[in-house]
């Protein structure tokens, strides 16, 4: 086995702080092919992807100060399908065990990530990879000339990248934060419940051009919308914040494979006279605003620089871990729903005739929906962990309603 190993990023470290049964820190991405998955050619296809990505072959371990991931020489195997989406992977009893894993189920391919080992970009650049071999070996001779999505240094996809570009930017005096709505009654046993949707890229895009936004500030509109109408009476006066993760390879040059976001958020007070006319472009344009370089580049920054602190270095583990949680609770607070929009994502023309479709979740304490679209087919996978399924009913509804045209799928859960 190598003995390489390296320190986790500084986004890593929430993740570790704070991962708990409810919210296990785990996303998912899937694809759907246009044939039935074969288990053995699945697992020739992952081996061969596993050696062509040697930084997602870890084990993480807990030291005095940090935690590391440490090289194995450790095979993934890809297993049937039997856990609920996003289940636990870094727990007692998975101890030294990579922190992925990869299942099928009928002509689905899922991989799922602990989140402090990469963010939803690399996740993506790995399924990609496993994808491509599969269909090479399932039909050999066809697709052989395509390239693998691995086209980086295996300097540059272990690359820290928070570190590598932290620039020392202070930032301007951030506006005071307040505290936001939260939805209110959650699913028994830790449990969450996952919501498929699928609609038309091109619909979504041509009512949104319409409104003079982009498709992400048309969708969390109709979200703020629709959890301002499922909000109590005497409630209604608070702000709705969402926050966006945001993608920081768009702004930097980097190819890690490692964790390389931020999140920025877009908060406001609506009232009843609201409708999407009004909410979408005051969305849009605080989201531009927040978008801008110098924003993006300051936050970076000021997310980072508690890294160059010397006398953080040498506080116990246990003591940063503490640390963090709490912080995290509190930035919880200002934190109404996750929308992640992960984009198109583009596939080799060679390869596209085998694939269905795309659909990615992550877990989470509350909603948290990401966004993906392949072709003209726009998914949005929303984990919820509440109780109550009636946001999402407003949400739909208001799609439908707007003219799209909507399918929705969604798991079953005990309440």
């Amino acid at each position: 086995m190598s003995d390489s190993w390296y320190k986790v990023d500084n986004v890593a470290k929430v993740f570790l702080a704070t991962a708990s049964m409810r919210d296990p820190r785990v996303f998912r991405i899937s694809c759907t092919l246009q044939e039935q998955v074969d288990p053995d050619t699945l697992n020739e296809a992952l081996r061969r992807t596993a050696q062509e990505w040697p930084q997602f072959q870890v084990t993480l371990h807990r030291g005095l100060f940090w935690h590391y991931f440490e090289s194995t020489d450790l095979m993934p195997a890809a297993q049937p399908e039997t856990k609920a989406p996003c289940a636990p992977l870094y727990t007692p009893e998975r101890r030294n065990r990579l922190i992925y894993r990869v299942t099928y189920f009928g002509a689905r391919i899922n991989l799922e990530m602990f989140h402090a080992i990469t963010d939803g970009n690399g996740g993506l650049l790995y399924l990609k990879s496993i994808v491509r071999n599969y269909l090479a070996l399932r039909h050999p001779g066809e697709l052989d000339s395509v390239p693998s999505p691995n086209s980086a240094s295996a300097g540059d996809l272990a690359q820290d990248s928070f570190r590598n570009f932290y620039g020392g930017t202070r930032r301007r005096k951030a506006e005071k934060k307040t505290k936001v709505y939260r939805p209110h009654g959650f699913l028994p046993y830790d449990q969450l419940q996952f919501f498929e949707g699928h609609l038309s890229a091109r619909q979504v895009l041509d009512r949104s051009h319409a409104l003079g936004v982009s498709m992400t500030s048309y969708l969390g509109a109709c979200f703020m919308l629709a959890i301002y109408h499922d909000m109590p009476a005497l409630e209604r006066s608070k702000p709705i914040s969402i926050s966006l993760p945001v993608n920081l390879r768009n702004y930097y040059p980097s190819e890690t494979a490692r964790n390389f976001f931020n999140s920025v958020y877009v908060t406001h007070t609506l009232t009843e006279a609201d409708t999407l006319e009004t909410v979408a472009p005051v969305f849009d344009a605080k989201l531009k605003e927040v978008l801008r370089p110098e924003n993006i580049r300051a936050q970076m920054d000021e997310y980072e620089k508690l890294e160059h602190v010397p006398a953080i270095r040498p506080v116990p583990l246990f003591l940063k871990n503490a640390t963090v949680k709490l912080f995290t609770k509190l930035e919880d607070r200002h934190v109404t729903a996750v929308v992640s929009n992960m984009g198109r994502i583009s596939i080799p023309a060679e390869l596209q005739p085998y694939i269905r479709s795309f659909a990615a979740f992550s877990s989470c304490k509350t909603l948290f929906t990401v966004v993906c679209s392949y072709g003209d087919d726009l998914v949005l996978g929303t984990a919820s962990a509440l109780r109550s399924t009636t946001i999402l009913q407003r949400f739909y509804r208001s799609l439908a309603k707007d003219g799209l045209d909507v399918t929705l799928y969604a798991t079953e859960v005990e309440k």
